[in-house]
Formats: structure tokens, sequence, C-alpha cells
């Protein structure tokens, strides 16, 4: 309860927040590996979930690289943001440029904060399957260092 002239609760800045929500493309790379990561990070502490602009299918690689440490991918099938059962996030964050654009027009009627971390769109590489699945890694530990960074 605040007295008069005193500021209502808010969370201390670098709080971690109750509701995340990942952004990509096709919700088949980046956001997935971004929700399963925090959610094996963080557990059941915060809600986390993920999206695309455009419906993807699951992708194999994403699910070997992040398996790699422990960490099921397996189950995940992408959805869109029209498909979102849950609208209420704390935080968004996009992932792709599309995303980001999408997220901005979701918080005009929305109290939500959006950050936007720029990761590269690995399922354009070329070359041989391995040279394919250090993409994927790089990905991951770009998404990992980005977490451990945010989410303390």
């Amino acid at each position: 309860m605040t007295g008069i002239g005193e500021a209502p609760f808010l969370p201390r800045p670098g709080a971690a927040p109750g509701a995340v929500l990942f952004a990509c493309v096709q919700n088949s790379v980046r956001s997935p590996m971004a929700e399963a990561i925090l959610k094996h990070r963080c557990g059941t502490s915060m809600y986390v979930d993920s999206c695309g602009i455009r419906h993807g299918t699951p992708d194999p690689l994403a699910v070997e690289v992040l398996a790699e440490l422990g960490i099921d991918l397996a189950d995940h099938r992408p959805k869109t943001f029209d498909e979102m059962e849950d609208g209420f996030f704390d935080l968004i964050v996009s992932l792709s440029p599309e995303a980001h654009h999408r997220a901005t027009e979701l918080t005009r009627t929305m109290a939500c904060d959006i950050e936007y971390w720029p990761i590269l769109d690995v399922t354009i590489f070329e070359g041989s399957l391995e040279m394919r699945r250090a993409g994927y890694r790089e990905v991951r530990d770009e998404l990992i260092r980005r977490i451990e960074k945010r989410f303390p």
C-alpha cells in the first residue's frame, strides 16, 4: 500500500519478467530454441512461450543442437502470433525484423516491453550438414549468452 505522494510498487530495474514471449519468422529455430533454453534455465519461475509471423515446420537440426546440451525441443509445434493462447506478456523478445514489427504493433494495445535481439536466420545457410550444424550451434550459443545476460 502506498501513501500520498508515494509511487506505486514497480519491479526493480533488471527484475525478471513474469511472462516472456520469443518471436521470429516461422517459430521453427530461433524462437523455440530461446524458449527451450530459458525454460531449462528458469524452470517454472516464469511463463515462457514462442511464436512466429508465419507457420513453420519443426526443424531437426534445432532439436539436435539443443539435445547436445540436454535440452528437449522434440515436442515443439510451431505456432503463429494469431494462435497464441495467452496474450499477456511482460516482455516480448523479437529475434527478426519482421517479428519486431509485429511485436511493436501488439504493444499498441497491451502494456508490454519489447527487446530486439537480431539473431541470424541460420536456415538460409547452405553447405554440408556439418557446416549447417555448426551454424545452428552458433545461434544456440548466442541465444544462451543473451539469455544468461538478460535473465541472470
